[in-house]
């Protein structure tokens, strides 16, 4: 008897990442091989992540490297594996680049780690008391006072005019 399949995600170790060979250059069927997507997945990424622009060669043949590879694995693993838009993706790549700098240049209060759980689970949970809030808003009827509809009179004496007087 087959045992049910669990939904839980396992986050992928790092014996589930493909191993990437050590070559300078890569073509596109070598990428689409490692990353296991199609050949057109990669050139439509390229289209929609800045980060990911391989070198072309002088017969216009795309040569990836290794970098290019990394930045391919990861646009794979946040849009299959994490199931992010191609947009989110696209942003979470963003802030993954600027945030290191951005840290950076923060000057921390003394005696303070550079990070900080307790403030950004408080404004995590801050948030979502919004976000149930704002549901519940949406969620309740809306009770208005019924609209009084006034009679329209009757006009006992029609004339030619289209304005009576």
């Amino acid at each position: 008897m087959p045992t049910p399949l669990s939904t839980k995600r396992v986050p992928p170790s790092s014996s589930d990442l493909p191993s990437i060979p050590n070559r300078l250059y890569f073509k596109i069927g070598d990428v689409a091989r490692i990353c296991e997507v199609e050949t057109y997945v990669l050139r439509f990424w390229e289209t929609q992540f800045p980060q990911l622009k391989p070198n072309k060669s002088g017969t216009g043949q795309r040569l990836y490297r290794r970098r290019d590879v990394e930045m391919a694995l990861e646009i794979r693993r946040l849009v299959h594996g994490e199931g992010y838009t191609i947009a989110g993706a696209r942003q979470a790549l963003e802030q993954g680049h600027r945030r290191p700098t951005l840290q950076a240049r923060l000057p921390l209060p003394e005696g303070e780690s550079s990070e900080r759980p307790e403030s950004v689970a408080a404004t995590i949970g801050h948030a979502r008391a919004e976000l149930r809030e704002i549901a519940n808003l949406l969620a309740s009827p809306v009770s208005r006072p019924p609209r009084r509809r006034t009679k329209v009179q009757s006009l006992v004496a029609y004339s030619d005019s289209l304005f009576p007087a």
